[in-house]
Order: C-alpha cells, then sequence, then structure tokens
C-alpha cells in the first residue's frame, strides 16, 4: 500500500524559478514611515486649507468679491519662489498653484476661455497659469474669446500676444484697444514644436499640417529631413494633429499635448529652429487687478503729429523714476499714417511714480487708455503635462 505525501509544485523543465527579492532595508523602511507619517501631515494640512477657503468663500459671496485675484496669488507664488531647497522654488510654485485651482474650485468652477481647439499652446498656457481646476471653454478665434468673456459667458479669457521669433499677435493687439476687459495676469510657455504620426515614423509621409507660424518656426528642420513632402497650413497645430489621427500619410506638427488628445506617436520632439521660442499670453477679464509689489503696467497711446510728440510722451518715465519694458509701434487701422504704441512699464497703476508718470503721458497724448496693471509673470516657463481626455470641437 503506497503512501500519499504532500508535494510541492514543481517549476516546469528548463525554466527558473523567480528570484527572491532583496531582503528589506531596516534603515529604509523607517524613511518610508517618516514618509508617510509626514504625507498624513499634509493630507491633514490640506484639507484644513480647504475649510478656510470655504469660509473665504461664503465671505466672498455675502460681500460680492470677485473668487479668483491674481494679486493675492502671485505674492503666494513669488514667496515660494524663493524657497532655499532641497525642492526647487520652480516645483513648489507649480505643486501650489494646483492647490490653489483646487481650493478655488471649492468656492466656484471657473470659466476660461482660450483659442482652440484642445491641445493648444493656448490651451497650455490656461492650464499652467490657472491649474486644472477650471473649466477650459475652447473658442474659434481669439476674437470669440474677448467676445465671450465680455458677455460674462466666461469668467476669463486667455490670449496669445507676442512671440519671441514671429513678433506681436496683431489681432490681440487690436482687440486690446477696442476692448472694456482689463488684463489681469500674463504668462509665457516654450513653443517646443513636434512630428506626429500614426505609426510614430516619418515612412510614408507625404503631407505636414501645421499652423503657418508652426510651418515657418520649423521650416529648416523640414528642409533638412522632410524635403519633398508637402506643407499644408491649417487652422491650428490640434487641427494638423487630428488630421494626422485620420491619415496614415499626414503628419502633424503640435504640442505634446495633442499627440496624447489625438492618440498619435511623436516621431520627432522639438523641431523648432529657434530652440528659445517662447508664446506670451495674456489673461483678461472685467475687473481690474489689484497691485501685488511686482507687477507691470501695459498701455496703448498715440501722439499729435508735431516734431518731439514721442519724446514727450517718453520723459515722464524718466523724470519720475519708472521703468519701460516694452515700446512697441504698430499702424492705426483707419489707413491713416498714424501709429498707436503698445507700452509696459513696471510697477502698479497705483504705485505712486506710476500714477504721476501716466497722468503727465495723459496730458500729452492724442490717445491714451491703460489696458490694465497686473501681477508680472514668474521667471518659469509653463510646462503643463499632458491631459488626456475625450476630444471636443475640431
Amino acid at each position: 500500500m503506497s503512501s500519499r505525501t504532500d508535494r510541492q509544485p514543481q517549476a516546469p523543465a528548463g525554466s527558473t524559478a523567480p528570484a527572491a527579492g532583496p531582503a528589506p532595508d531596516p534603515e529604509l523602511a523607517v524613511l518610508r514611515e517618516q514618509i508617510d507619517t509626514v504625507d498624513r501631515q499634509l493630507f491633514d494640512l490640506l484639507n484644513q486649507r480647504a475649510q478656510i477657503v470655504l469660509k473665504v468663500g461664503e465671505l466672498k459671496h455675502r460681500t460680492g468679491a470677485p473668487v479668483y485675484r491674481p494679486e493675492r496669488e502671485a505674492q503666494i507664488l513669488g514667496r515660494l519662489g524663493a524657497s532655499q531647497g532641497p525642492l526647487p522654488g520652480a516645483a513648489l510654485q507649480s505643486i501650489w498653484r494646483e492647490v490653489m485651482s483646487a481650493c478655488r474650485a471649492l468656492e466656484r468652477r471657473l470659466r476660461v476661455a482660450y483659442l482652440g481647439p484642445p491641445g493648444t499652446f493656448s490651451e497650455m498656457a490656461l492650464l499652467a497659469h490657472f491649474g486644472h481646476g477650471v473649466e477650459p471653454v475652447a473658442c474659434p478665434s481669439i476674437d470669440e474669446v474677448f467676445r465671450t468673456t465680455e458677455a460674462g459667458n466666461t469668467d476669463f479669457g486667455v490670449v496669445p500676444v507676442e512671440n519671441s521669433t514671429e513678433g506681436a499677435v496683431n489681432r490681440s493687439l487690436d482687440l486690446m484697444l477696442q476692448t472694456p476687459l482689463a488684463i489681469l495676469g500674463e504668462t509665457a510657455v516654450d513653443v517646443r514644436h513636434n512630428l506626429m504620426t500614426r505609426s510614430g515614423s516619418r515612412e510614408g509621409i507625404v503631407r505636414v499640417c501645421a499652423h503657418p507660424q508652426a510651418l515657418a518656426q520649423c521650416a529648416g528642420w523640414l528642409d533638412r529631413n522632410l524635403p519633398g513632402v508637402e506643407r499644408v497650413p491649417v487652422s491650428s497645430n490640434a487641427e494638423g494633429a487630428r488630421l494626422a489621427s485620420l491619415d496614415a500619410t499626414v503628419g502633424g506638427i503640435a504640442a505634446e499635448t495633442a499627440a496624447a488628445l489625438y492618440g498619435l506617436a511623436i516621431t520627432d520632439a522639438g523641431i523648432q529652429d529657434d530652440p528659445s521660442n517662447r508664446t506670451r499670453f495674456l489673461i483678461v477679464g472685467r475687473y481690474r487687478c489689484g497691485a501685488s509689489g511686482a507687477d507691470q503696467t501695459s498701455l496703448i497711446l498715440s501722439v499729435p503729429d508735431r516734431a518731439g510728440a514721442v519724446h514727450a510722451l517718453i520723459e515722464p518715465l524718466a523724470r519720475h523714476g519708472v521703468s519701460m519694458k516694452r515700446f512697441e509701434s504698430r499702424p492705426a487701422r483707419q489707413g491713416s499714417w498714424e501709429y498707436y504704441f503698445y507700452i509696459d512699464l513696471l510697477g502698479h497703476q497705483d504705485d505712486p511714480p506710476v500714477a504721476a508718470a501716466l497722468a503727465d503721458i495723459r496730458d500729452h497724448a492724442a490717445f491714451f487708455k491703460v489696458l490694465g496693471s497686473y501681477p508680472r509673470a514668474l521667471d518659469q516657463s509653463a510646462q503643463v503635462p499632458p491631459r488626456t481626455r475625450p476630444v471636443s470641437g475640431e
């Protein structure tokens, strides 16, 4: 009579059993427990912050104060930029921007218009400035961004105003001349163009679709790497990515976010000819921004047609000790030979030296309009991780 014995499972012939993992390091276990303890404290403190924000929201609701105060958020972010590490200031600012965005959404989820469709650099600028606790509203044109914000259908608008290689975005400047909206903030985005296709390869591409500016900014790379391929200008880089998602023979040039949105693979990253290419965006809204302590003021003006008129405009700045950050001329659209001047000054319009300089300039100007005083952009590039969500619009 044979006896039965319990047998352990045997590894298949020719295979090896998995190697046992390294023994736990007691010192590492202690450090991880310390991290867990700090994380629990952070969780508690974040929820305490959120509870206070809810009380702030109730008070704002009773007094009619706006939910978003850009000067207040700029002051918080500015303090974080002075961090001595080991976390760099830019990393802390990125974290805290999302914390403030999530807490702000507890008061009310803001609607923010931008030049769409999703996956554009305008959307990247929006998320870099406001965080992910807002509702982005894609618009088909810069004009529509202004219209929907003026009408109160959205709380704020984000519009491109200047590119480091292509210069001013003229339509935005023209609309700033006409709009009752004020500038409440600014942000800058590194323009990093990527070639993307369905297959993740350049093979088989017969045309490349992108916005005309992107095609121009990547012309050198395209000449060297895809010399025989047709270049097709479209309404936006995101539209180029959408077309590439529908046709294996089409390549799109767009931001990394567009590849994630449209299910494409990047074949070549950073193909822009100028590696320092950046675009500056303005945040516009229906109220004035208070002083943050690190502000700038934008204005548009024109001068009478007489000798020394431009000097008379600039002289008060030197006399009152106000620095000029930007000075750009643009022809008036009435068909005359008159020019408008777009000027950025350091300081807030309520700062005494700036207020005095503006009063003197107003006396010498044929046309004068303050576009807004607002916190200067933080000295960092807007880097927003790709966000995958259903594609809406074009």
